[in-house]
């Protein structure tokens, strides 16, 4: 029998643009709207990000590029859960992440359905990110209630080197901490923590993700982490004087990713949206 899958995915409109020094977008009722989340940058939106010193590298729509978004997409790699297939897909112009209780990964105490980097529909090259370069993603993420905090790690947003057992630079998890449900941002080999707020009022809810980042070893490198709900910011933490790179360059992931050792019975069928993606390098 299949599991359940999880409800539909609610619609959303956004104005984008809105706030570049803060984040990517403000709420508005209604539909999604295919003019604002074409891919195309609007002219506010292009305005913003020059005065502020930040040219637009990446700006796919689910709708009209799909997966081609991406670098490449991990959807159950591990061919657990054939009967899901796909975990990761499209829906209207949001990207949508699948995760059901019994999928697993090819390490078979975790599970994942992630997508890596950024890819270029129009020309077909992933964006590379290395050492000395400042980058910057901006997106929308539902989060339903059905995807909860953990007591081990369920991570939505990873900064790795790619290839296959690399280390996570930067994680964005969702996290137990004293039986209280949290998300937040850590540099995970040094167990730095960027900052961490309650993640029961944004449940249900869409939330606007800025993220910032300095490629850089040693102290080279600096982090910012913005969250806002309905144009209200929830959380502006950042950290300067750390290493935010290993080997190669940085790569971005996003989606579902994490561990069955939860102890706290918060593992269920679940999924994840993102939409509104942008991508910038400071210049």
């Amino acid at each position: 029998m299949n599991p359940q899958l999880p409800g539909p995915a609610p619609s959303r409109r956004t104005i984008l643009g809105a706030a570049l020094g803060g984040a990517a977008a403000v709420a508005l009722p209604g539909a999604a709207a295919s003019a604002t989340s074409s891919g195309l940058q609007s002219p506010a939106e292009a305005a913003a990000a020059a005065a502020a010193g930040w040219a637009l590298r990446w700006s796919p729509s689910a709708s009209r590029d799909g997966l081609g978004a991406f670098e490449t997409v991990e959807d159950d790699r591990a061919d657990s859960h054939p009967a899901g297939h796909p975990h990761i897909a499209t829906d209207g112009d949001n990207f949508r992440f699948t995760m059901h209780t019994v999928d697993r990964d090819s390490s078979p105490d975790r599970q994942r359905q992630e997508v890596t980097g950024m890819r270029n529909p129009s020309g077909g090259a992933f964006l590379r990110w290395l050492p000395g370069e400042t980058w910057r993603v901006t997106y929308s993420m539902f989060i339903p209630s059905s995807l909860k905090a953990t007591t081990s790690f369920t991570h939505i947003m990873q900064m790795k080197q790619p290839g296959n057992g690399t280390s996570p630079i930067l994680v964005q998890s969702l996290r137990r901490v004293g039986g209280v449900q949290t998300i937040e941002l850590k540099l995970a080999e040094q167990d730095i923590l960027i900052g961490r707020t309650n993640l029961d009022p944004l449940h249900d809810k869409w939330v606007d993700v800025d993220f910032q980042i300095k490629i850089g070893n040693g102290t080279a490198g600096s982090v910012r982490w913005i969250l806002k709900r309905a144009g209200a910011t929830v959380i502006d933490a950042s950290k300067n004087g750390v290493d935010t790179f290993l080997e190669d360059r940085v790569r971005p992931k996003w989606g579902i990713y994490r561990s069955l050792g939860d102890t706290s019975g918060s593992l269920q069928n679940c999924h994840l949206l993102l939409t509104n993606m942008r991508g910038y390098q400071r210049v």
